[in-house]
Protein backbone atom coordinates (compact mmCIF):
# COMPACT_ATOMS: atom_id res chain seq x y z
CA UNK A 1 0.00 0.00 0.00
CA UNK A 2 1.43 3.34 -0.93
CA UNK A 3 1.52 6.07 1.68
CA UNK A 4 -0.75 9.05 1.19
CA UNK A 5 1.15 11.94 2.77
CA UNK A 6 -0.92 14.94 3.78
CA UNK A 7 0.61 17.81 5.75
CA UNK A 8 -2.45 19.54 7.17
CA UNK A 9 -2.23 23.00 8.67
CA UNK A 10 -5.65 23.56 10.25
CA UNK A 11 -6.26 23.26 13.98
CA UNK A 12 -2.55 22.99 14.74
CA UNK A 13 -1.82 19.73 12.93
CA UNK A 14 1.44 21.07 11.60
CA UNK A 15 3.09 23.76 13.65
CA UNK A 16 6.83 24.29 13.91
CA UNK A 17 6.64 24.94 17.65
CA UNK A 18 4.48 21.85 18.29
CA UNK A 19 6.67 19.67 16.06
CA UNK A 20 9.83 20.78 17.87
CA UNK A 21 8.37 19.96 21.31
CA UNK A 22 6.94 16.58 20.34
CA UNK A 23 8.67 13.35 21.26
CA UNK A 24 6.15 11.32 19.22
CA UNK A 25 5.62 12.13 15.54
CA UNK A 26 3.36 10.50 12.98
CA UNK A 27 3.87 11.20 9.27
CA UNK A 28 1.69 10.07 6.41
CA UNK A 29 0.26 7.10 8.29
CA UNK A 30 -2.07 5.10 6.04
CA UNK A 31 -3.47 1.76 7.17
CA UNK A 32 -6.12 -0.84 6.43
CA UNK A 33 -6.84 -4.31 5.13
CA UNK A 34 -7.25 -4.91 1.42
CA UNK A 35 -7.37 -2.19 -1.19
CA UNK A 36 -9.44 0.35 0.77
CA UNK A 37 -7.50 2.07 3.59
CA UNK A 38 -9.26 2.76 6.88
CA UNK A 39 -6.81 5.51 7.77
CA UNK A 40 -5.36 7.94 5.24
CA UNK A 41 -2.34 10.21 5.52
CA UNK A 42 -2.40 10.98 9.24
CA UNK A 43 0.33 13.46 10.14
CA UNK A 44 0.75 15.10 13.53
CA UNK A 45 3.21 15.76 16.32
CA UNK A 46 2.13 14.62 19.78
CA UNK A 47 3.57 16.44 22.77
CA UNK A 48 3.78 14.82 26.21
CA UNK A 49 0.49 14.87 28.09
CA UNK A 50 -2.98 13.37 27.70
CA UNK A 51 -4.29 13.29 24.13
CA UNK A 52 -7.80 12.15 23.25
CA UNK A 53 -8.76 10.53 19.95
CA UNK A 54 -12.42 11.07 19.06
CA UNK A 55 -14.59 10.59 15.97
CA UNK A 56 -17.56 8.64 14.61
CA UNK A 57 -17.79 4.86 14.48
CA UNK A 58 -15.54 3.50 11.74
CA UNK A 59 -13.37 6.62 11.75
CA UNK A 60 -10.16 4.64 12.26
CA UNK A 61 -9.50 5.48 15.91
CA UNK A 62 -8.54 1.96 16.97
CA UNK A 63 -6.85 1.46 13.62
CA UNK A 64 -4.57 4.39 14.35
CA UNK A 65 -3.33 2.79 17.57
CA UNK A 66 -2.90 -0.62 15.95
CA UNK A 67 -0.98 0.90 13.05
CA UNK A 68 1.29 2.74 15.47
CA UNK A 69 1.93 -0.55 17.26
CA UNK A 70 2.68 -2.39 14.02
CA UNK A 71 -0.29 -4.74 14.51
CA UNK A 72 -1.70 -4.24 11.00
CA UNK A 73 -0.50 -3.36 7.49
CA UNK A 74 0.45 0.31 7.31
CA UNK A 75 2.57 2.81 5.42
CA UNK A 76 4.11 6.00 6.77
CA UNK A 77 6.35 6.59 9.76
CA UNK A 78 5.89 6.74 13.52
CA UNK A 79 8.88 7.99 15.50
CA UNK A 80 9.64 8.53 19.15
CA UNK A 81 12.61 10.68 20.13
CA UNK A 82 13.65 10.66 16.48
CA UNK A 83 13.77 6.88 16.06
CA UNK A 84 11.14 4.47 14.69
CA UNK A 85 8.71 3.56 17.45
CA UNK A 86 8.81 -0.07 16.31
CA UNK A 87 12.44 -0.18 17.42
CA UNK A 88 11.54 0.96 20.93
CA UNK A 89 8.84 -1.41 22.11
CA UNK A 90 10.34 -1.40 25.62
CA UNK A 91 9.27 2.28 25.94
CA UNK A 92 5.72 1.57 24.86
CA UNK A 93 2.62 -0.01 26.43
CA UNK A 94 -0.97 -0.32 25.41
CA UNK A 95 -4.36 -1.11 26.89
CA UNK A 96 -6.66 -2.83 24.34
CA UNK A 97 -10.43 -2.79 24.27
CA UNK A 98 -11.89 -5.23 26.80
CA UNK A 99 -14.08 -6.74 24.07
CA UNK A 100 -10.95 -7.84 22.20
CA UNK A 101 -9.56 -9.88 25.09
CA UNK A 102 -10.14 -13.60 25.69
CA UNK A 103 -11.16 -13.56 29.34
CA UNK A 104 -11.33 -17.36 29.48
CA UNK A 105 -7.53 -17.58 29.23
CA UNK A 106 -6.29 -19.44 32.34
CA UNK A 107 -4.28 -16.69 34.01
CA UNK A 108 -4.43 -14.84 37.30
CA UNK A 109 -4.38 -11.08 37.64
CA UNK A 110 -0.71 -11.28 38.66
CA UNK A 111 0.10 -13.41 35.61
CA UNK A 112 -1.42 -10.77 33.35
CA UNK A 113 0.45 -7.90 35.01
CA UNK A 114 3.75 -9.82 34.85
CA UNK A 115 3.26 -10.04 31.08
CA UNK A 116 4.03 -6.33 31.09
CA UNK A 117 7.52 -7.09 32.37
CA UNK A 118 8.39 -9.31 29.39
CA UNK A 119 10.66 -7.29 27.13
CA UNK A 120 11.08 -7.58 23.37
CA UNK A 121 14.08 -9.70 22.35
CA UNK A 122 14.18 -11.32 25.81
CA UNK A 123 11.22 -13.71 25.70
CA UNK A 124 13.22 -16.60 27.14
CA UNK A 125 14.75 -14.71 30.05
CA UNK A 126 13.12 -15.57 33.38
CA UNK A 127 11.30 -12.88 35.31
CA UNK A 128 13.11 -11.59 38.37
CA UNK A 129 12.17 -10.59 41.88
CA UNK A 130 12.37 -6.99 40.69
CA UNK A 131 9.83 -7.74 37.98
CA UNK A 132 7.47 -9.20 40.56
CA UNK A 133 7.90 -6.17 42.85
CA UNK A 134 7.02 -3.86 39.96
CA UNK A 135 3.94 -5.95 39.18
CA UNK A 136 2.81 -5.82 42.81
CA UNK A 137 3.32 -2.04 42.86
CA UNK A 138 1.27 -1.69 39.67
CA UNK A 139 -1.59 -3.72 41.16
CA UNK A 140 -1.46 -1.57 44.28
CA UNK A 141 -1.61 1.60 42.19
CA UNK A 142 -4.83 0.51 40.51
CA UNK A 143 -6.39 -0.73 43.75
CA UNK A 144 -6.11 -4.44 42.92
CA UNK A 145 -3.42 -5.58 45.36
CA UNK A 146 -5.75 -8.11 46.99
CA UNK A 147 -6.72 -9.75 43.71
CA UNK A 148 -3.37 -10.94 42.39
CA UNK A 149 -4.24 -14.64 42.73
CA UNK A 150 -7.76 -14.26 41.32
CA UNK A 151 -8.36 -15.79 37.84
CA UNK A 152 -8.78 -12.93 35.38
CA UNK A 153 -12.06 -14.38 34.09
CA UNK A 154 -13.62 -14.19 37.57
CA UNK A 155 -13.09 -10.45 37.91
CA UNK A 156 -15.71 -7.83 37.11
CA UNK A 157 -15.36 -5.71 33.98
CA UNK A 158 -13.98 -2.77 35.92
CA UNK A 159 -11.51 -4.99 37.76
CA UNK A 160 -10.33 -6.56 34.52
CA UNK A 161 -9.68 -3.13 33.04
CA UNK A 162 -7.70 -2.12 36.12
CA UNK A 163 -5.56 -5.23 35.71
CA UNK A 164 -4.81 -4.39 32.08
CA UNK A 165 -3.90 -0.86 33.10
CA UNK A 166 -1.62 -2.36 35.76
CA UNK A 167 0.02 -4.51 33.08
CA UNK A 168 0.80 -1.34 31.14
CA UNK A 169 2.07 0.46 34.24
CA UNK A 170 4.38 -2.44 35.07
CA UNK A 171 6.35 -1.64 31.92
CA UNK A 172 7.01 1.91 33.19
CA UNK A 173 6.28 3.17 29.66
CA UNK A 174 7.07 6.55 28.18
CA UNK A 175 4.29 6.16 25.59
CA UNK A 176 0.93 4.69 26.58
CA UNK A 177 -1.81 3.90 24.04
CA UNK A 178 -5.31 3.19 25.40
CA UNK A 179 -8.28 1.98 23.34
CA UNK A 180 -11.49 3.03 25.11
CA UNK A 181 -10.27 2.02 28.58
CA UNK A 182 -13.45 3.35 30.22
CA UNK A 183 -15.97 1.39 28.13
CA UNK A 184 -18.32 -0.52 30.43
CA UNK A 185 -16.49 0.17 33.68
CA UNK A 186 -17.98 1.26 37.00
CA UNK A 187 -17.62 4.76 38.45
CA UNK A 188 -14.84 3.87 40.97
CA UNK A 189 -12.78 2.32 38.17
CA UNK A 190 -13.39 5.35 35.94
CA UNK A 191 -12.20 7.69 38.69
CA UNK A 192 -9.14 5.53 39.36
CA UNK A 193 -8.19 5.42 35.69
CA UNK A 194 -8.54 9.18 35.22
CA UNK A 195 -6.48 9.84 38.35
CA UNK A 196 -3.65 7.59 37.15
CA UNK A 197 -3.69 9.01 33.62
CA UNK A 198 -3.44 12.57 34.96
CA UNK A 199 -0.53 11.52 37.17
CA UNK A 200 1.26 9.96 34.19
CA UNK A 201 0.67 13.07 32.10
CA UNK A 202 2.08 15.23 34.91
CA UNK A 203 5.16 12.99 34.93
CA UNK A 204 5.79 13.89 31.28
CA UNK A 205 4.50 10.68 29.70
CA UNK A 206 2.87 10.72 26.25
CA UNK A 207 -0.62 9.22 26.35
CA UNK A 208 -3.06 8.67 23.46
CA UNK A 209 -6.54 7.51 24.41
CA UNK A 210 -9.52 6.61 22.23
CA UNK A 211 -12.63 8.09 23.81
CA UNK A 212 -16.27 8.34 22.70
CA UNK A 213 -17.66 11.14 24.89
CA UNK A 214 -17.21 14.47 23.06
CA UNK A 215 -18.60 16.47 25.98
CA UNK A 216 -16.14 14.94 28.42
CA UNK A 217 -13.29 15.25 25.92
CA UNK A 218 -13.63 19.04 26.06
CA UNK A 219 -12.71 19.00 29.75
CA UNK A 220 -10.28 16.16 30.37
CA UNK A 221 -7.70 16.14 27.57
CA UNK A 222 -4.72 18.40 26.99
CA UNK A 223 -5.17 17.97 23.23
CA UNK A 224 -7.70 16.26 21.01
CA UNK A 225 -7.39 14.52 17.64
CA UNK A 226 -10.71 14.63 15.78
CA UNK A 227 -10.54 11.82 13.25
CA UNK A 228 -12.62 10.50 10.39
CA UNK A 229 -10.22 8.37 8.34
CA UNK A 230 -8.14 11.54 8.00
CA UNK A 231 -7.26 14.24 10.49
CA UNK A 232 -10.25 16.57 10.72
CA UNK A 233 -8.82 18.72 13.50
CA UNK A 234 -6.02 18.59 16.02
CA UNK A 235 -5.16 20.84 18.94
CA UNK A 236 -6.41 21.97 22.33
CA UNK A 237 -10.06 20.96 22.84
CA UNK A 238 -11.56 24.42 22.32
CA UNK A 239 -9.80 24.69 18.95
CA UNK A 240 -10.35 21.13 17.72
CA UNK A 241 -13.92 20.51 18.89
CA UNK A 242 -15.68 23.44 17.29
CA UNK A 243 -19.17 23.06 15.87
CA UNK A 244 -17.78 23.36 12.32
CA UNK A 245 -15.14 20.66 12.89
CA UNK A 246 -17.66 18.31 14.50
CA UNK A 247 -19.98 18.82 11.54
CA UNK A 248 -17.15 17.91 9.18
CA UNK A 249 -16.26 14.79 11.17
CA UNK A 250 -19.73 13.44 11.92
CA UNK A 251 -21.66 14.82 8.95
CA UNK A 252 -24.33 16.22 11.24
CA UNK A 253 -24.78 18.79 13.94
CA UNK A 254 -24.03 17.38 17.36
CA UNK A 255 -25.62 18.53 20.59
CA UNK A 256 -22.67 18.50 22.96
CA UNK A 257 -23.13 19.31 26.65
Amino acid sequence: MGAVFTMLSFSGVYCEESWSKAMLTIEGLTAGYGSEPVLVGVTLAVEPGLTGIVGPNGAGKSTLLKAMLGLMPAAGTVRYAGRPLSWQRERLAWVPQRSRVDWTFPATAMDVVLMGRIRPHSWLQPLTGGDRRRAIAALERVGMADYGDRPIGRLSGGQQQRVFLARALARDPEVLLLDEPLAGVDRPTEETVWSILRELAAEGKTLLMVHHDIGMARNVFDRVLLLNRQVVAWGVPEQALTAANLQRAYGQTLAVA
